[in-house]
């Protein structure tokens, strides 16, 4: 039994309860459904396997005392084949202990349904636009984006094993004023001549400037004796380097597909496939910032202020009206924000039912702005438009904070972590902690092969329930026919019910949009399961004068876990394929490799 099943069990009596008038004053439309009234588990766990608190939920709307309500869900419950017993403990807890054979059915469940287990389908029918990375590409992805792409591939992967149709979408700031610093500072580059004030720099400069160079020379064109013009100087008198000239928008035109390919590149070799890369340049190419402006017009959501058309963004939370074209008649970098979520919810081709944004934590002051758009068009703001913000990445090595880019001088890009660590170390420490807290990486630790490396830990336990399966073929020993009755040790116990956690784990960290929850739960698994291992042996060991080893109680102990009959060894042979397949399933949610071999 489930614990999904224990709650819908205890819900289901609560009501008929209700129904019949022995719960007081409750009502059935009272009682809340089963995913409103889950089981716990016990940290206690002489408490029982399970522990509901609906009586202490409910007692005040029935008008009686949470226990005497506790009490008469508890004796219905004990009717049922799968409770062993049933105790209701203080103010009104109702702790359930399951008999070892209802304890045991997950592992059968897991083994039928192999990787489908844990899946589910409470998101069928909806289309969920998840935008993350979306670095401009005028350089190489840095740390705070390599996060990103970690965690929103991952998130992708649990919402659709919740049932969701997911588009992967990084979206190009391939149209404005970064842009033209890019290819300024690549002619500076070019030249020999300093980088502007406000341009990129870092040797990866030098080296997209020589590759266009050589582009150019290759397709016939003398890139360097293009024609140049003087970019003039700012407010402070500092040069503005390359100026609007023809020369510029070569380095330009040549210059961002590069980067754009190397990002994918990059992203491919992380484990990250996009669906969609769209690009700034074409809302305005395609006439979609027209349109979506002219449906705002037509809404009343415009105005008109000092020669410039204004979004009224105030009228929905945000602090001030915020300008769409500016008074010489350009679009502000807010307009193609406006016109991209509108783009994003009404496409031909898998509009969203949710745009979903994953944010740096120095966009945290574009959520009003954000939130004002979607409530303008007539959308319900945190529904139809979500938005994440992720916090700063710190890598240290040695104790000390590491600035080892060779291409960008200050910043730790993509490829420089996956060349320390590898990509199953990068991923994992970058999920398994919330994006909303800062993140510390020690790449000492990533590159241990000890239990104090989280990755390694957990790749550990599918590794070591291979090596049994190896061991207990070689011994001839299978689980055909495994009576699962037989697995009702402790660590048994507590294996079990980590595996019956594994759905409500995959269901939460979909609704919650919290992939870690992932890498907590496979932790906890792994250590339940290392634990087992210690003690349990599928594969017997026979002990030397185990009277010589004192309590005899304690030594027959010994030899009932190294030394199994053959169908207890059949039990656990099936526990251990069952956790095998369950740390498979959650590392693939991850995109993280699940080895036979350590």
């Amino acid at each position: 039994m489930s614990p999904e099943e224990l709650s819908s069990l205890i819900v289901s009596i609560v009501s008929k309860l209700a129904a019949s008038g022995q719960a007081g004053k409750l009502t059935v439309e009272q009682v809340p459904d089963a995913a409103h009234a889950p089981v716990m588990r016990p940290k206690d766990r002489s408490h029982g396997d399970w522990a509901s608190n609906i009586a202490l939920q409910l007692g005040k709307r029935a008008g009686m005392a949470p226990r005497q309500l506790g009490t008469l869900i508890a004796q219905q419950l004990n009717a049922d084949r799968h409770i062993g017993s049933v105790e209701v403990a203080g103010p009104g807890f109702i702790n359930v202990t399951l008999n070892a054979a209802a304890s045991a059915e997950v592992v059968d469940t897991v083994l039928e349904q192999k990787s489908a287990y844990g899946t589910n389908h409470h998101l069928d029918g909806r289309t969920l636009n998840l935008e993350f990375v979306s670095a401009n590409p005028t350089g190489p992805i840095h740390i705070g984006g390599t996060r990103w792409a970690a965690v929103g591939d991952s998130m992708a992967r649990v919402l659709q094993a919740n049932g969701a149709r997911v588009i992967r979408e990084y979206y190009f700031n391939d149209h404005g004023t970064q842009i033209d610093r890019f290819a300024k500072s690549l002619v500076a580059a070019a030249h020999h001549e300093p980088i502007p004030a406000d341009g990129y720099k870092g040797t990866y400069i030098q080296e997209i400037a020589d590759k266009v160079i050589a582009q150019a020379q290759a397709d016939g064109v003398d890139i360097l004796s293009l024609p140049r013009v003087d970019g003039g100087k700012d407010k402070d008198g500092n040069p503005l380097g390359e100026g609007d000239s023809v020369q510029r928008e070569e380095f330009r035109k040549r210059a961002v597909p590069m980067m754009f390919t190397e990002i994918q590149h990059s992203m491919e070799d992380f484990r990250v496939h996009f669906d969609v890369w769209f690009h700034e340049k074409k809302l305005y190419d395609d006439g979609e910032v027209k349109k979506a402006l002219a449906l705002l017009e037509k809404l009343g959501m415009v105005y008109k202020k000092d020669g410039a058309t204004w979004l009224r963004t105030s009228k929905y939370g945000d602090d001030k009206d915020r300008v769409v074209i500016r008074s010489n008649g350009l679009p502000s970098y807010f307009c193609s924000d406006v016109a991209y979520y509108y783009n994003k919810r009404h496409r031909a081709t898998n509009p969203a039912d949710t745009a979903i944004y994953m944010l740096g934590a120095d966009h945290h002051g574009y959520i009003g702005r954000l939130m004002a758009v979607c409530a303008a068009y007539g959308d319900k703001p945190n529904v139809n438009m979500q938005i994440l913000i992720g916090q700063l990445v710190n890598v240290y090595k040695d104790g000390k904070i590491v600035r080892m880019s060779k291409r960008a001088g200050n910043i730790v890009t993509i490829d420089d972590l996956v060349d320390a660590v590898g990509v199953d170390a990068a991923r994992y420490s970058l999920v398994r902690t919330s994006y909303n807290q800062p993140l510390d990486i020690d790449l000492n630790l990533l590159v241990q092969h000890t239990n104090d490396n989280p990755v390694y830990y957990v790749q550990y336990a599918h590794a070591r329930a291979c090596n049994v399966d190896r061991n207990a073929a070689a011994a001839g020993i299978t689980h055909d026919g495994a009576d699962l009755s037989l697995l009702d040790m402790p660590d048994d116990e507590e294996v079990l019910a980590q595996l019956a956690l594994w759905p409500s784990v995959v269901t939460e960290a979909a609704d919650m949009r919290e992939p870690h929850r992932i890498a907590h739960y496979l932790e906890t698994l792994a250590g339940a399961y290392h634990t087992w291992y210690a003690k349990e042996r599928v594969v017997p060991m026979k002990l030397t004068d185990p009277e010589k080893r004192g309590d005899q109680h304690a030594v027959e102990q010994l030899e009932h876990a190294k030394d199994p009959e053959p169908a207890r060894a059949a039990a656990r042979l099936r526990l251990n394929d069952a956790v095998k397949q369950v740390v498979e399933n959650g590392l693939g949610l991850l995109a993280v490799t699940a080895p036979d071999k350590m």
